[in-house]
């Protein structure tokens, strides 16, 4: 159920919002801004629209199989590394919507976010620009922070620039390329089921075979983890 409040519910620094309340009475404040980007999504990526939409970074971090996933297209121009264009797909709750929606408005804004700048970007500094989140939420811009870090290093990737990919609590798998554990659980969930289909987008263990039976192990370990055993 939504209530909307009356003008006594309103916090200083927050303008009206919407409590939405549990069935043992238990509630939490949405700001008006976390609901205008849940009502009314910025860049929001329409189903068919990203054959069409140039882009040369991709994210997607999360999983609907087991909880909310985000998946973010960035345009970044090649001679000022500025974010042109980012637009996003979200499956999950109005909380992982609204940040979402408010980082690619960050990013894009102004002309386009720097990726030098973007990468900086934080989970806390979504949960400012949205006016906070229930403390229950908060791994929502969290998501939206590891969706954005994706896609930059995709762009590094596709732009064969290998030694400025962040790595940052991930497990290397290819140093070569700086393939991690991460990389390789996203591209199954992309998709890949065989060797080959790894190599194809990572490069993984193409020129460093030391690299190949951890990306076979975990090839078979995300595989069997999202999709169950193959036959």
């Amino acid at each position: 159920m939504i209530i909307m409040p009356d003008e006594s519910q309103k916090k200083d620094d927050l303008s009206e919002s919407v409590d939405i309340r549990s069935g043992d009475g238990g509630g939490w404040l949405y700001s008006d801004i976390v609901k205008d980007h849940f009502f009314n999504p910025r860049n929001f990526m329409q189903y068919g629209e990203e054959e069409k939409f140039k882009f040369n970074g991709m994210g997607r971090v999360g999983s609907p199989a087991c909880g909310d996933e985000m998946v973010l297209w960035l345009n970044i121009d090649l001679e000022t590394e500025k974010i042109e264009e980012c637009r996003w797909r979200t499956f999950g709750c109005g909380s992982a919507i609204s940040s979402t929606s408010v980082l690619s408005e960050m990013i894009t804004e102004n002309g386009g976010m720097k990726i030098e700048d973007a990468i900086k970007i934080k989970p806390q500094d979504i949960l400012v620009r949205l006016g906070g989140l229930p403390d229950r939420k908060i791994h929502c811009s969290v998501l939206g922070d590891k969706a954005l870090q994706a896609a930059i290093n995709d762009y590094f990737r596709n732009t064969d620039q290998h030694g400025r990919i962040i790595v940052a609590g991930a497990k290397i798998i290819d140093p070569d390329f700086n393939i991690t554990d991460h990389d390789i659980e996203e591209a199954v969930l992309e998709g890949a089921r065989t060797i080959e289909d790894l190599q194809k987008k990572l490069k993984v263990a193409v020129f460093n075979k030391e690299a190949l039976p951890a990306a076979e192990d975990l090839l078979r370990f995300y595989t069997e983890k999202y999709y169950g055993a193959l036959n």
